[in-house]
């Protein structure tokens, strides 16, 4: 049974664009699933069509693909095309319609701050100073701008002035440590750094400089690279000019420098947007470098472009007048997802703080600013179903999306957003990563919702699950993501691209790209997931299930599974607000520890309790009972195991393949700390191992 129905589909904007394919090319499709099939077996008749029909702004040209390439030959796109994503970004331009809205967590000093709004037509002003002083300062198509920044409207419009010139975009959130931006800007070597004086967090402000000049010393000392710095004053006013470096910039007078010089500019005061080829270098996005150094993915401009035009345009159906929230850092990839939003002219909402100190402060914005578009991540939906119902509290009468990302969103979750969140919303499970910056599989207006699925895989991404064998697995049997066809946001590559180091370092990069996607199976790419692709329903050709990254796979007895089989019992049953007797278990993590010599592994279940509260036999008896019951007796664990601490990444995802190597016999110190936000727990894990390999030795 679905749990949400489109009230129309036949009005929803992907049957406008199938309506159009038929007429183009005398066809009579009638369904999702048959536009789906059609668009990954023209793949590029359909990008084509996407281009032509979300508008996209540039010289488009006759060149699409070469429909014969495997993904791992990484073909070219659109090869005649000249785009730019920021053109393509502020296309809007009114003094009337808002672009940006800025929230601010409250703090003691400010218990009620400003929203600031900020309209297309001064955000276009923005940009247009910010490319005159780029200029100014020497910035030429291919130099890295990074951001050590919070979420805030002078990033956005950064990040915009920089793509408008041809520069290429690296950011990292200013929640990370020094050592860890260290580790990705090292490799990039910016010529220009902008960073923020102070964050909120957890009603409390967090003065930045002091990271930042750690950050700055090490890239000296260690790299020798000195970018210019420019400074973005907080609005609750924390630093004062002599806490700065005499050679900082203030970010007010690199926007008077700017206003002063006018460069990059047509003598009507229009931004001369530098157009360039379709797979130019738009940003880089780091892997979260858990057991080794991030890698740098390099994002080409005209594959941004023309997947936010599809996601938003065709699947997702945003409007103008849709108010779009992601609570997102600037370190993960949903910052850049939301800012693509831009490109349908709707207002995107940028918040600085926490998403759960307060539990009801992002639910007052909804209310408040009006929020149509409402993006999160699994975890944060997790931890708000232990503590809040939004429904009991505000009308959330203009909510009509949901989305949920990071990991996947257990059924029971589902429940709590209809049941506590709003009843006819569409909640879009999705999928992608930092590997593509967008989507593999999720939203589609035309399409149900189901319990526990993700809606649909989008459009031209000709998506798989494999077996181990390499063979396509059945309808409703697990598997490995992969996609069989080229996609135009496939990464232009791994920094250094050609051209941007030695030739030993651009082929080590070159080998690093093949391996990491392209040599688990021949001539497909390889994303990572393990995933269910289930039968179809209502058209959509098979929903998805997440069971959890690959290479955190379970494998008893040769039974392999998810870990999210064993989450999804522990949240359900376990969480201090369900109805199960047993409310303790906060949180968990599950890992598998080799036996056997290696020829077979033991399910390891670790589970942190509320504090006070003590792993019973009794607790550990009904843990192993609903997860036979709920699953099968080789999803028992063999151990389950009190801890004070789960670790995380600075993305908030669970650290399993690095605990599995740790259990199995890894140092520490093959973990890099600076990825996680609690490295520090680690240790306990290690004392773990040792007596758990005691015990199969």
């Amino acid at each position: 049974m679905a749990l949400y129905t489109p009230p129309s589909p036949e009005t929803s904007r992907v049957y406008e664009f199938m309506r159009r394919i038929n007429a183009d090319h005398g066809l009579s499709l009638s369904n999702y699933y048959d536009l789906y099939k059609w668009s990954t077996e023209n793949i590029d008749l359909f990008w084509s069509a996407v281009w032509d029909d979300t508008g996209i702004v540039g010289h488009k040209g006759g060149h699409v693909v070469d429909t014969n390439a495997a993904p791992p030959e990484n073909p070219s796109w659109f090869k005649e095309a000249r785009v730019n994503y920021a053109e393509n970004m502020l296309r809007e331009r009114s003094p009337d319609k808002i672009a940006l809205i800025q929230a601010i967590e409250p703090e003691p000093k400010h218990p009620k701050p400003d929203v600031r709004r900020v309209s297309y037509a001064e955000l276009y002003a923005l940009v247009s100073d910010l490319v005159s002083a780029f200029l100014a300062h020497g910035l030429q198509p291919g130099d890295r701008i990074a951001s050590y920044s919070s979420n805030c409207v002078e990033n956005v419009a950064a990040c915009l002035a920089c793509a408008a010139i041809g520069c290429i975009w690296v950011s990292a959130a200013a929640d990370f440590g020094a050592e860890g931006v260290f580790e990705r800007l090292e490799q990039v070597q910016p010529k220009l750094i902008i960073s923020v004086d102070a964050v909120v967090y957890n009603a409390k402000v967090h003065p930045h400089l002091p990271k930042l000049k750690d950050l700055l010393a090490k890239l000296s000392e260690r790299a020798k690279v000195h970018p210019e710095v420019v400074v973005v004053r907080h609005p609750f006013n924390v630093s004062s000019r002599d806490e700065w470096d005499s050679t900082w910039i203030d970010w007010a007078d690199l926007i008077a420098e700017g206003q002063d010089k006018k460069l990059g500019r047509t003598s009507e005061g229009e931004i001369e947007w530098r157009r360039l080829d379709f797979n130019w270098p738009l940003w880089i996005l780091f892997s979260s470098g858990t057991t080794g150094r991030p890698k740098p993915i390099v994002h080409r401009a005209g594959g941004m472009l023309i997947q936010a035009k599809k996601e938003f345009v065709i699947c997702a159906d945003l409007q103008p007048n849709d108010v779009f929230f992601y609570y997102t850092t600037t370190g993960w990839m949903m910052w850049n997802f939301l800012v693509g939003g831009l490109t349908v002219g709707c207002t995107l909402v940028l918040y600085d703080g926490s998403p759960l100190y307060d539990p009801a402060y992002l639910w007052r914005l909804v209310d408040d600013l009006g929020i149509t578009i409402f993006g999160t991540s699994a975890k944060y939906i997790d931890q708000l179903a232990k503590v809040y119902k939004p429904a009991e509290h505000h009308k959330l009468s203009t909510l009509r999306h949901i989305y949920s990302t990071g990991s996947p969103l257990a059924p029971h979750l589902f429940d709590f957003v209809y049941e506590h969140i709003r009843p006819n919303v569409l909640l879009a499970s999705i999928t992608g990563g930092t590997d593509i910056c967008s989507l593999f599989a999720g939203m589609c207006t035309a399409l149900p919702v189901f319990r526990g699925e993700i809606q649909c895989r989008l459009l031209g991404m000709a998506v798989e699950a494999f077996t181990p064998a390499g063979t396509p697995a059945g309808p409703d049997e697990p598997g490995e993501l992969v996609c069989l066809r080229p996609f135009p946001c496939m990464p232009a590559g791994f920094w250094p691209l050609p051209g941007y180091g030695s030739p030993e370092a651009v082929a080590a990069a070159g080998k690093r790209y093949q391996d990491a996607y392209f040599s688990e199976f021949k001539g497909v790419w390889y994303h990572g997931d393990h995933v269910v692709i289930t039968r179809s329903r209502a058209g959509n050709g098979g929903g998805l299930v997440m069971l959890g990254r690959s290479d955190g796979v379970l494998n008893p007895g040769g039974v392999r599974f998810g870990s999210a089989e064993i989450y999804d019992v522990i949240e359900h049953c376990f969480a201090p607000t369900s109805t199960h007797a047993a409310h303790t278990i906060v949180d968990s993590l599950v890992v598998g520890q080799s036996i056997a010599q290696g020829t077979d592994e033991r399910v390891i279940l670790f589970v942190k309790l509320l504090e006070g509260q003590m792993l019973t036999d009794e607790l550990e008896k009904r843990i192993k009972g609903e997860i036979r019951a709920r699953r099968s007796a080789r999803h028992v664990p063999a151990r389950i195991i009190q801890v004070d601490d789960i670790p995380y990444t600075v993305n908030m995802k669970r650290v399993e393949v690095p605990v599995k190597k740790i259990i199995n016999g890894a140092p520490v110190s093959s973990v890099n700390p600076a990825t996680l936000r609690n490295p520090e727990c680690l240790a306990a894990y290690e004392a773990i191992g040792a007596k758990l390999r005691a015990e199969v030795a």
